[in-house]
């Protein structure tokens, strides 16, 4: 095994020597493993044997056309083999194979490669970002996973580097710093490769940056053009591949607003898809910065591209055209959620369409020839910000009460900025023509900003919202309904018909991404610890493996040796368990275990017992009494920094510590040493110096022994103290001593 830990200044120094020389050399070039990986390959996805890009091909359809695990035989897949993974955060990842290597990363950009049929690792490689880059990363230090071509993988780091690696060695070939690293940007998701071009994205609108794809050359790193999704603020031309396009939507944007400080937003996280039969690029546009409409561009304009679709020309970057599928998006609806590519029987003809499942809740269907909306309608129930969509215009029925910047009234919207579907992949099957959903409902209410902490600060969510007064109230009934009514489901829609065929109902929501194949077979996993398996025309539960940790990843399918294997990526993390708390209801109390797993049929390997599941010992609380005042400073305060990343409430999803059971709260020294003096940067819990005093800082620890006194009050101590702890390992245990994120 080899294990390569990289430095930014390292990675500078290496591309500042590097050239094209160097590169073909690093490569390996022979037709075999990843050297073989090719446009033909890519565009085809092969026989099955391989899974050679994220989405299995280049239509993204994350459909396999193996056969040998099928929906007579699913019930006899065991586990083949497992891997533990180093970090207990979010796996988000879809592992590639080819030819027996399998190739997949992990939470802070790490890349592990291991050979596929006996789980043997063969290398890692470790980045080395910066630990303090996580207050920066809006949901999680996740990465979704690397491209390969030619011989490369090619790895998107959390610090916004793009890294060329050897796929025999694991060692770098060149590194470019695709960001300005002085800007919270960061980059979560898969790279993609087109025409010997790497093309990538970045995330940051929560923060404040203007959104943008670059293309690099496959052998040197080189960049070969930048497309923006926003206008420039400062009216400055940008380059060839979107000056024209900018020029055209920049009247779409207010003169003034606070975008004109934030940069707008429009980063494309996610979903970038090449045609390979239209030679077309399509990138899914984000949200806007802030996310209030009202604020960013004075609540004018449509504010072109956020929450599109956008064609491009691959060579170039030029834009051809755009669908917008939330005009004047102002509740963090993106349109970066995975976009699939099909050819459907519609209206009496063979159409070229592309789909997606956004975050709004509407199921859109889009003539990829020239960006007309064919349908659009909803996939969950219960969407108030919008009846529907007029099909002559493609824009939305807007609900006018949505628009809580104009109305001056908070709005509970459904679905919320944790989405109706987010970034969990969702498959398509040719053979039963549906596409299969990984669902949920999760509301949320949109407040105008109350107090100077809702202005843009630097650290922290600049979204134009009031986050301090968005928690739950003080309301053990409003508690338990929140839980009851955030739910999950996976939805096999009919995008002909317009309408879903089956559903299967979760308890919770965050549930993992789908992966479909010719065996009439869908897997998903849950959030609740099970990998299952349906048949994939009528929905019939087939299999079910308790994995002993949620699953949110998506799935791959491959064949070594005349057998066929099926991949997942195991634990837990991301937006909504860091977020949301007590609304993830018995999700909370799962163990988060991070895992490779892999399954053939009949397989005989088992997972180690897991430690017992007593429930951790509530700590004592601090007896000392405050002023009211001086807790209701701490609400507004821990709404605003913290609980993003702790939880609403400081409840926990069971991802971080749960700040209600931290023995830190009865040291105020201990606690000032975390929040202000950053005792704990190296593991992500950067000082919050520059927006806390001291004094502040301890109105946040005084807000949360009151929030947890009251919790254990009303709610029970196995809600204020969640069960994972007796599962932790070590590190995670000292963590939740230290208070650490």
């Amino acid at each position: 095994m080899r294990r390569h830990v990289m430095t930014p200044l390292l990675a500078a120094a290496m591309l500042w020597g590097c050239g094209s020389e160097r590169a073909q050399t690093g490569a390996q070039t022979a037709r075999d493993g990843v050297g073989k990986v090719d446009a033909a390959l890519l565009t085809s996805g092969g026989d099955g044997h391989d899974w050679a890009m994220t989405g299995f091909n280049y239509q993204e359809q994350r459909f396999s056309p193996l056969t040998q695990i099928n929906a007579g035989n699913v019930g006899r897949m065991g586990l083949a083999w497992f891997a533990d993974m180093p970090d207990a955060r979010g796996q988000e990842a879809t592992p590639i194979v080819i030819d027996g290597k399998l190739f997949v990363t992990g939470p802070w950009s790490k890349l592990f490669a291991f050979d596929a049929v006996s789980g043997r690792k063969l290398w890692e490689y470790d980045p080395g970002v910066d630990k303090q880059k996580a207050v920066q990363a809006c949901c999680d230090v996740v990465n979704r996973g690397v491209a390969a071509w030619k011989g490369q993988l090619f790895l998107g780091t959390l610090d916004g580097r793009l890294i060329a690696l050897n796929a025999e060695t694991g060692t770098p070939n060149w590194s470019v710093q695709t960001t300005d690293n002085s800007r919270p940007y960061t980059i979560t998701g898969a790279p993609r490769v087109v025409k010997d071009m790497v093309i990538i994205g970045n995330g940051g609108a929560e923060f404040g940056v203007r959104g943008y794809v670059t293309a690099y050359d496959a052998t040197s790193g080189a960049q070969k053009w930048r497309f923006y999704t926003v206008p420039n603020p400062t009216g400055a031309k940008d380059g060839a591949a979107s000056d024209a396009a900018m020029a055209k939507v920049s009247p779409t944007w207010s003169k003034n607003g606070q975008w004109k400080q934030s940069g707008g937003g429009g980063t494309v996280w996610d979903s970038i898809v090449y045609d390979a039969e239209l030679n077309q690029l399509y990138l899914g546009v984000g949200n806007g910065s802030p996310w209030n409409h009202g604020l960013r561009s004075e609540g004018q304009g449509d504010n072109l591209f956020l929450s599109s679709i956008v064609a491009l020309k691959p060579e170039t970057g030029e834009y051809i055209w755009h669908y917008q599928e939330t005009p004047a998006e102002t509740w963090d609806f993106t349109a970066t959620q995975p976009i699939t590519l099909a050819t459907l029987p519609i209206g009496g003809q063979q159409r070229k369409v592309l789909m997606q499942a956004p975050k709004n809740g509407f199921f859109y269907v889009i003539d990829r020839t020239n960006g007309r909306l064919v349908n659009a309608s909803q996939f969950v129930p219960g969407v108030n910000w919008a009846s529907g969509y007029d099909l002559k215009t493609g824009r939305p029925n807007e609900n006018p009460a949505a628009r809580y910047y104009r109305t001056g009234k908070p709005f509970l919207t459904v679905p919320s900025a944790l989405a109706a579907h987010n970034w969990q992949p969702m498959a398509f099957s040719p053979q039963t023509r549906l596409a299969y959903i990984p669902a949920q409902s999760v509301g949320a209410a949109y407040l105008n900003p109350s107090s100077p902490l809702d202005q843009r600060q630097p650290i922290g969510f600049n979204v134009g919202q009031d986050l301090g007064n968005a928690m739950y109230p003080r309301d053990a009934a409003a508690v338990k309904g929140a839980t009851a009514g955030a739910t999950g489901s996976l939805v096999a829609w009919d995008p002909v018909a317009n309408k879903p065929r089956w559903k299967v109902d979760y308890p919770t929501p965050w549930n993992g991404g789908t992966m479909a194949t010719a065996g009439n077979l869908v897997f998903q996993g849950t959030a609740l610890g099970e990998f299952r398996a349906y048949a994939a025309d009528s929905g019939k539960q087939l299999f079910s493996f308790p994995a002993g940790t949620g699953i949110m990843a998506g799935a791959a399918t491959y064949m070594v040796g005349g057998k066929q294997y099926v991949a997942v990526l195991a634990g837990r993390g991301g937006a909504l368990p860091l977020s949301i708390g007590y609304a993830i209801g018995k999700a909370r109390d799962v163990p988060n275990r991070p895992r490779l797993l892999v399954f053939a049929l009949d397989g005989k390997a088992a997972l180690p017992p897991a430690p017992g599941a007593t429930p951790a010992a509530p700590v004592p609380l601090p007896t000392e009494t405050v002023a009211p005042q001086q807790v209701a400073q701490g609400k507004l305060l821990f709404g605003r920094y913290c609980q993003v990343c702790h939880g609403a409430n400081a409840a926990g999803g069971g991802v971080l510590p749960n700040l209600q059971n931290s023995p830190v709260l009865a040291d105020a020294e201990t606690w000032k040493s975390i929040l202000i003096d950053g005792a704990l940067k190296d593991q992500g819990m950067v000082s919050f110096a520059k927006v806390m005093t001291p004094e502040q800082a301890q109105a946040v620890r005084h807000y949360i022994i009151d929030e947890a006194r009251w919790a254990r009050a009303n709610l029970g101590n196995a809600n204020a103290a969640g069960k994972p702890t007796a599962a932790a390992t070590p590190a995670e245990t000292a963590s939740m001593k230290t208070g650490a994120r």
